[in-house]
């Protein structure tokens, strides 16, 4: 993809499957703000948490990877509080990535043996901090969800609650975002086209 094309959203959803290309396309996204102005800062909210030797691994290869693709796109990690972390970072001058939701809404809604159990992590508050902090983010948000409800309808009370959660968070966030980006095998395809701008 020609970055130097890419028109910059108030507030973007990138959705798409394991693989699809989202997270790469948002990666874009912040090196074309970065090179746009020596003023500008890219943040990227990592939801993810290491819980097993596979997911470890995983997210060493992801900042490894990130270290070469895009060494000014500065990482902090938050798996819960993801409103605040918008709050605190940000900035008329600095584009926020979350990259996402679908790892906020697993560690809030399924937190695993090796996360301490936080009673408040299913709190209707997160979501409302999350959208408060989205609509009043004084710059460019950038915001990577996964699309799961396209295939069987899965076996299992748990799993089909949070296959449903996920879509209801993943509507809302639409429709409070300018863009909205579906992913296919690395392909783009826009799905809703609001207030964009040049980079500035």
């Amino acid at each position: 993809m020609d970055t130097s094309t890419l028109r910059f959203a108030r507030r973007e959803l990138i959705l798409g499957g394991q693989k699809s290309g989202k997270s790469s396309r948002a990666e874009r996204q912040a090196m074309t703000w970065l090179a746009a102005d020596a003023g500008h800062r890219a943040v990227l909210i990592a939801t993810g948490q290491a819980n097993d030797p596979q997911m470890s691994e995983r997210i060493a290869r992801h900042r490894r990877e990130r270290m070469l693709r895009a060494p000014a796109l500065v990482t902090v990690e938050e798996p819960l509080e993801l409103g605040p972390a918008i709050v605190r970072h940000s900035t008329p001058k600095t584009l926020v990535l979350i990259d996402c939701l679908t790892l906020w809404l697993t560690n809030r809604l399924m937190p695993s043996e090796a996360m301490p159990v936080v009673e408040s992590a299913n709190d209707p508050a997160h979501e409302a901090a999350f959208f408060l902090a989205l609509g009043s983010a004084p710059g460019p948000v950038v915001i990577v969800s996964n699309e799961i409800g396209l295939g069987v309808i899965p076996l299992g009370q748990e799993v089909r609650d949070f296959v449903d959660a996920l879509g209801v968070l993943n509507q809302r966030t639409a429709a409070a975002c300018d863009r909205v980006t579906l992913m296919v095998s690395g392909m783009a395809m826009t799905l809703k086209e609001g207030n964009v701008c040049g980079v500035s």
